[in-house]
């Protein structure tokens, strides 16, 4: 199947419901989508991502029934399940700063550039994600607020917000993963119907990982799309400054 331009498979994308049980998806290709998710923006470029690919019949099973048996889930071919991984903040800080260093003198970049990521990533960035059971978070929220009295500052400070933004690069990547499975003619569908206890047991995460999202994968059945795509008009949801 020739690859589709990227707004072709925007267009084709849609959160299909029945897989087509006669059509496999390769593995190594789904693999291929989920590198290029990879690629996605991240805050801060701290990448708290993780991609969870089950292929085996025993995970599905266990995948399935967590997902309430749903039809997106009963009929895929495959899943990949981001999880939110807040908890590597420290280690995916370092990884950042000692990439900054290896590079430094390897680009033709003003050092002044690298001087002020690495900056940004010892001070800055730490401050950000440290916590203490939301008691650090709360003090960071109330300082925001007075300091932002008297000019702009950075507000979502609290152990909430850095959730918030954890997941908003989460669903970033998973959006790039979807639009690559649909270059490729693979459809998939995004599901938030799960038991996210059981599926971390699952896949033996820690309590504090978060599942951002679980997303079937196959080839559609006819019956697959339930009617076309509806989207409230442009003029409700756009608007220009």
């Amino acid at each position: 199947m020739k690859e589709k331009h990227v707004s072709e498979a925007i267009e084709f994308r849609r959160s299909v419901r029945i897989y087509d049980n006669s059509k496999q998806i390769e593995s190594t290709k789904v693999k291929q989508c989920i590198y290029q998710s990879t690629l996605s923006p991240s805050s801060s470029n701290m990448q708290l991502w993780e991609f969870h690919h089950i292929v085996s019949n025993k995970k599905k099973k266990e995948i399935i029934k967590n997902c309430f048996n749903q039809s997106a889930a009963k009929t895929a071919k495959q899943f990949v399940i981001i999880v939110v991984r807040k908890d590597l903040w420290k280690k995916r800080l370092k990884s950042n700063i000692d990439y900054i260093k290896l590079n430094l003198n390897k680009n033709n970049i003003d050092e002044r550039y690298y001087k002020k990521a690495l900056k940004y990533y010892k001070n800055i960035v730490p401050i950000v994600y440290n916590d203490f059971y939301g008691l650090i978070g709360f003090i960071k929220k109330i300082s925001s607020y007075f300091f932002g009295l008297f000019s702009p500052i950075y507000r979502e400070v609290s152990s909430t917000d850095i959730r918030i933004v954890s997941q908003k690069s989460a669903a970033l990547a998973a959006q790039s993963f979807m639009i690559s499975m649909s270059g490729i003619g693979y459809d998939t569908c995004p599901m938030e119907g799960f038991d996210s206890l059981r599926i971390k047991k699952n896949l033996n995460l820690p309590s504090n990982t978060e599942i951002s999202m679980i997303i079937a994968c196959g080839i559609r059945h006819k019956k697959g799309i339930f009617g076309s795509r509806f989207r409230v008009p442009m003029d409700e949801v756009y608007s220009f400054h």
